[in-house]
């Protein structure tokens, strides 16, 4: 089943590659602003080349995997604690939700303002976008905690760090894993936005070059990496959330599928 949708989705990239090699060919759409697939892919190559380009990549994935690691910590933990102290859940849900829609990007005035064009800026972006992808998911785990098993635990005299790490723990963790896979796509958009919008270095920085120099076969290659850093990031957390969870029933019966 798997083999068959490698099939199926390296099909489908090749029709639509071949489609973005077509439709400027024929006319339908300038290719001064879209150019032909085999344009680009020529520039892809030279941006390969370029010395430039590997900074940019360097300093992209620095900013995302800096970012995702702090949030993941802190909205595993701060989860964790805001669950497991009574009360506490309760008297921070109204900030939890005021804060949660605020968008990153409307912090962007304010990191530039502290940090300027520098890494923290994009760090302050990452983390506050990121943050509550694994907060909000840390949250549901826990309390998905059987009541049953819970009362077990205590009933044996399982402190709380013992009952945390037996019993909350398994039961949140297909939650995290979740989080921080969704946590480390939002990490990757929000270094690349922030990066374009801010000025910081980084491939974000390269495509706004770009596009003011009217390169745009350059452009639109800058734009295919950054896809594909999505790719392959999201695969690497798939496949890090099922080596994680190799004990649970899900990814056990995804397995013998």
């Amino acid at each position: 089943m798997r083999g068959a949708n490698a099939v199926l989705g390296a099909a489908g990239l090749a029709a639509f590659l071949a489609l973005g090699e077509v439709v400027p060919r024929l006319g339908l759409v300038k290719d001064d602003y879209f150019p032909p697939t085999s344009r680009i892919a020529d520039a892809l190559g030279g941006e390969l080349t370029d010395s430039a380009f590997w900074s940019a990549l360097g300093d992209t994935l620095t900013g995302w995997a800096l970012g995702l690691a702090i949030a993941a910590c802190a909205g595993i933990v701060i989860g964790v604690i805001l669950s497991v102290v009574p009360y506490l859940r309760e008297a921070t849900a109204s900030t939890i939700e005021f804060l949660r829609p605020i968008p990153s990007v409307a912090l962007i005035p304010l990191a530039v303002l502290l940090y300027g064009t520098e890494l923290r800026s994009v760090l302050l972006l990452v983390v506050y976008a990121s943050f509550w992808q694994v907060l909000i998911q840390t949250l549901y785990g826990v309390q998905d905690v059987d009541p049953v098993a819970d009362e077990t635990a205590r009933s044996y005299g399982l402190g709380t760090w013992a009952r945390i790490r037996h019993v909350l723990w398994p039961t949140a963790l297909p939650y995290v894993m979740t989080g921080v896979r969704l946590a480390a796509a939002v990490a990757l958009i929000l270094a690349v936005t922030a990066e374009l919008v801010i000025g910081a270095p980084g491939l974000g920085a390269r495509i706004a070059v770009a596009q003011t120099s009217q390169a745009v076969p350059d452009m639109y290659a800058l734009v295919v990496v950054t896809g594909l850093l999505g790719l392959l990031i999201n695969v690497g957390a798939r496949s890090v959330e099922r080596r994680a969870l190799a004990w649970h029933q899900s990814v056990r019966g995804e397995v013998a599928v």
